[in-house]
C-alpha cells in the first residue's frame, strides 16, 4: 500500500478490490459452511435462545443494511469501493459508525451463523474484517479525502471507523 493509503498497481491485494464486498462475506461463510460440515457433520449448537438472537440480529443487520443503501441512493453516489462519491453521507446510521453497511454486514453474519446453529462461519468472519479494515477501508477513505477534502477529514474526525 502507498503511503496516501492507495493500493499500488503491483500489489496483489489490489485484484480483490474487484470482488464486490458482500460476496466476501458470503463466500467466506460458505467456506465456514463447509469446514463445518467436514469437522463437525452431526454437531449443533444446542441452546435454543440461538437462533431467535440470530433471526434479530439478521432482520437488524437487513435494517441497517438496507437503509444505509437507501441513503446512498437518494444521495446518487456509489457503493463500489475506490470510485468517487458524488455526496458524503452523514445522516442516519453514518451518525455513528463511517461504515454501516459493513457493520450492517457483519451483524446479519452473525445473525444468520446463530439462525443456523453454525459455529464455524463465525471463525472467517475476523477474516472478513480485516481484509474490509486494511484493503478496502484505506482506499474508499483515501478517494473521499480526495473528492470531499477538509469536509471528509472533519466527518472522520467525529465519528468512528466501525462503532
Amino acid at each position: 500500500m502507498s503511503a496516501n493509503g492507495q493500493l499500488s498497481a503491483r500489489n496483489p491485494l489490489r485484484l480483490l478490490m474487484y470482488v464486490p464486498v458482500p460476496w466476501v462475506f458470503v463466500f467466506a461463510y460458505l467456506l465456514g459452511v463447509t469446514v463445518e460440515r467436514a469437522l463437525r457433520p452431526a454437531a449443533s449448537v444446542p441452546w435454543t435462545i440461538v437462533p431467535a438472537a440470530g433471526a434479530v440480529l439478521l432482520a437488524l443487520g437487513v435494517v441497517i443494511a438496507g437503509w444505509s443503501l437507501t441513503l446512498f441512493r437518494r444521495a446518487r453516489t456509489t457503493t463500489v469501493p475506490g470510485k468517487a462519491s458524488a455526496g458524503l453521507v452523514t445522516s442516519g446510521p453514518y451518525r455513528f459508525t463511517r461504515n454501516p453497511m459493513y457493520v450492517a454486514l457483519s451483524v446479519a453474519y452473525l445473525g444468520e451463523a446463530a439462525l443456523l446453529k453454525q459455529v464455524w462461519p463465525v471463525a472467517f468472519l475476523p477474516l472478513v474484517l480485516a481484509y474490509l479494515h486494511w484493503v478496502v477501508i484505506p482506499v474508499e477513505e483515501a478517494r473521499l479525502r480526495e473528492v470531499f477534502g477538509e469536509r471528509y477529514d472533519r466527518y472522520r474526525a467525529s465519528v468512528r471507523r466501525w462503532l
